[in-house]
């Protein structure tokens, strides 16, 4: 019998990959969608055979992308249109298109799938909700500064909003949409990922800073940081690749909590982070270039970067730390992440 620790354990780790893995039944499958910032298209790969098996068309300069829980639609933010776009996960049609209240960056599903949260960049900037049932954005929530990503975080109690102008995370209740406290730093806010305590609340935020090659740690329960980390120099006779607009952009937490995955596009690569301790295991130097965001398979196994320079995506072995290959995709890969879809 597990032991009541075991089992909160079990739950946190299923809450860090929910809106992945929630769909069920024989149909499921998994996939690495990856929106473009140019063209008109999102790719979805299939993690198996590590192809592009399907296209959503008609999104120009998507951002962010998200799965709904039953699998059946894909949500993406639309630069272009400023709307969240909705797809058909079978027949990857667009059935609809959400207007919001300005021109959004990135998005995520709550958990439960009954919204979508849309980080507004255009000023005043904010949070819009997006209630999918009726596919109307029923609100927008005020924010420090305009917002670049959006989290939810991993028990689903609150959504994470970081602004670059603002130099702020917003921590807002899930419950009831509305503010619940913000953390000042002194760098923009950069993407985010957590890690999450036995009874699967969140533990800590990792944020990356603009300007910064590395990230940050917030201790969630006192709200401040803890430490600040930088990614490790290059080896002797290599070079920084000066593309891309900020040196470490994109990280990811594996489901079991153990390792911290995180984007150096100033070096090239992808390190590895043990938890807690936040030791580095080593890094895996990227055949493409860019390295602008990185999602992990539901096992933890293996990571997809996304590299806007070289219009593909890098596949590394999280344990051996090796890029695998190279997947070919649209014009400008922005985010990615993995779903699965019915």
């Amino acid at each position: 019998m597990m032991s009541h620790r075991s089992i909160c354990q079990c739950l946190a780790v299923a809450a860090l990959i929910a809106p992945c893995v929630v769909a069920t039944g024989a149909q499921s499958k998994v996939r690495i969608i990856q929106t473009n910032s140019a063209g008109d298209r999102v790719d979805l790969i299939d993690p198996a055979t590590n192809t592009v098996v399907g296209e959503i068309l008609g999104i120009e300069a998507g951002h962010g992308a998200g799965v709904a829980p039953d699998g059946r639609r894909i949500f993406v933010s639309d630069e272009a249109e400023s709307t969240l776009d909705v797809a058909d996960a079978k027949t990857l049609a667009v059935t609809a298109r959400v207007p919001l209240s300005g021109h959004p960056n990135n998005m995520a599903v709550s958990r439960d799938g009954t919204r979508v949260f849309v980080g507004i960049i255009q000023a005043p900037g904010g949070v819009d909700v997006v209630d999918t049932a009726s596919l109307r954005r029923v609100k927008t929530i005020p924010t420090k500064g305009t917002i670049h990503n959006v989290y939810v975080t991993p028990d689903g109690r609150y959504i994470v909003a970081g602004s670059i102008e603002g130099k702020a995370i917003n921590v807002i209740d899930a419950k009831t949409e509305s503010p619940a406290w913000t953390i000042d730093m002194d760098l923009g806010i950069r993407p985010m990922a957590f890690a999450a305590n036995a009874d699967g609340s969140t533990k800590w935020i990792f944020t990356q800073l603009t300007g910064f090659n590395g990230f940050a740690v917030i201790d969630f329960a006192t709200r401040k940081e803890i430490r600040r980390i930088q990614n490790p120099d290059l080896p002797p006779g290599k070079e920084t690749v000066p593309e891309g607009s900020d040196p470490s952009h994109g990280m990811a937490v594996t489901a079991d909590g153990k390792t911290l995955v995180v984007c150096s596009r100033l070096n090239n690569f992808l390190y590895a982070y043990a938890l807690p301790d936040l030791k580095v295991i080593g890094g895996a130097e990227l055949g493409g270039k860019g390295a602008g965001w990185v999602t992990l398979t539901p096992d933890g196994k293996t990571a997809y970067v996304a590299n806007p320079v070289t219009n593909d995506v890098s596949v590394v072995d999280v344990k051996t730390l090796k890029e695998i290959t190279r997947i070919r995709v649209g014009f400008v890969p922005k985010r990615n992440v993995t779903g699965m879809i019915q």
